[in-house]
């Protein structure tokens, strides 16, 4: 494992921050560039393990070298330090929304109905698969500096347009009556990530298909210009 990690380290020598990594990426191979991204991901998901059970400022990068069992200078050609780590942890799950929500939405066609459906599913399916991650961005994204915090605004608002513009267009074709599209968004983005913060409640009681379903159900009939 050492000999491995000695190896990879001279593979990638010097501490990289992620635009550093991001601008040098013309020079990689595919085969590098893939080993590279795996080892970010493994970075990532054992840092979110160690900061749910010690936060943020109490995490250190020794412990999370431990948690996914690398050298700490090998963690550091990845990424230059906490605030970075932190900062990719979040920028990851928005990632995933920013790509596969508008994706599975188009798919769906032209129907506003459809559209929100299958937004929504995709939504919540992303969460699931990232909880400890959603926690941790609730739990600590008011940790990162001002900078940090408006690229986290700006991917949020970038998830969801999607969502904005397919209650506007069911308004437009009288789908839907004169609702707050906004707040539409605002209230299918909040019970989306509700799947991660109170899993504790909800598991128990439901499967995420069955949450899914109902929470679209209120949200539809609400909507809906035309009793269905």
């Amino acid at each position: 494992m050492e000999t491995t990690q000695r190896a990879e380290q001279s593979a990638e020598p010097g501490r990289r921050t992620a635009g550093t990594a991001r601008g040098s990426r013309g020079t990689r191979g595919p085969a590098r560039e893939e080993r590279i991204e795996r080892r970010r991901r493994e970075v990532r998901e054992a840092a979110t393990r160690v900061m749910i059970a010690t936060g943020y400022h109490g995490m250190s990068m020794q412990a999370v070298a431990d948690e996914a069992q690398m050298s700490v200078g090998l963690i550091y050609s990845y990424f230059g330090g906490k605030e970075e780590l932190l900062q990719s942890v979040i920028v990851d799950i928005l990632e995933e929304f920013r790509v596969r929500v508008p994706e599975s939405m188009a798919s769906a066609g032209s129907d506003p109905v459809d559209r929100l459906r299958q937004g929504f599913q995709t939504f919540c399916t992303i969460i699931d698969e990232k909880r400890e991650g959603a926690l941790l961005a609730y739990r600590e994204s008011q940790t990162l500096p001002e900078s940090g915090q408006r690229e986290i605004i700006r991917l949020e608002l970038e998830t969801t347009e999607p969502f904005r513009q397919a209650v506007e267009d069911g308004i437009a074709s009288g789908v839907f009556r004169p609702v707050d599209a906004e707040l539409v968004t605002h209230n299918l983005k909040m019970a989306a990530h509700s799947w991660a913060l109170k899993h504790w409640h909800l598991a128990p009681r439901m499967t995420l298909q069955e949450y899914i379903d109902r929470q679209l159900e209120l949200a539809l009939l609400a909507m809906y210009a035309t009793s269905r």
